[in-house]
């Protein structure tokens, strides 16, 4: 994607503020239970990516967000393990909310909340394996 900057000034400006904006709310992601990170993530990549190079190269060789925004360019998918632990976290995250909140229409609100993003991460594709990858199960010997 590098080269394919916006050819408008304006229109790279609004990129990139969407693209600071998603970052921001990426790394809120970290530690609110209410907002995915990885989505974020790969939205503030593509803003870069009309916006600034130098931006968008600072996003694909970050050591953390690197592996999701090449995963999802290469596959369309998220790994096994990052899907999991998005899981854990919904789960923990959203469940201390709802078992703190006193009000029962927050809990149906939190609880609708974590159900949308529950399906959104279910539906990400999962990448394949490659055989190469040593965190792939090894093959079952034919019989």
């Amino acid at each position: 994607m590098e080269g394919s900057l916006h050819r408008s000034r304006w229109l790279r400006g609004l990129y990139f503020a969407a693209g600071v904006a998603a970052l921001v709310a990426g790394l809120m992601g970290i530690v609110l239970p209410v907002l995915p990170t990885t989505p974020f993530v790969l939205l503030a990549a593509a803003c870069f990516a009309k916006s600034s190079d130098r931006f968008y190269n600072a996003l694909l060789n970050h050591r953390l967000t690197g592996p999701l925004i090449a995963d999802w360019r290469t596959h369309g998918a998220m790994q096994r393990k990052t899907k999991h632990w998005a899981a854990l976290m919904m789960v923990l995250s959203f469940g201390t909310s709802i078992l703190i909140m006193d009000s029962f229409w927050h809990r149906i609100m939190l609880l609708a909340m974590a159900t949308v993003l529950g399906v959104f991460i279910w539906r990400v594709p999962v990448r394949p394996e490659s055989p190469a990858d040593p965190t792939a199960a090894p093959a079952s010997p034919e019989t």
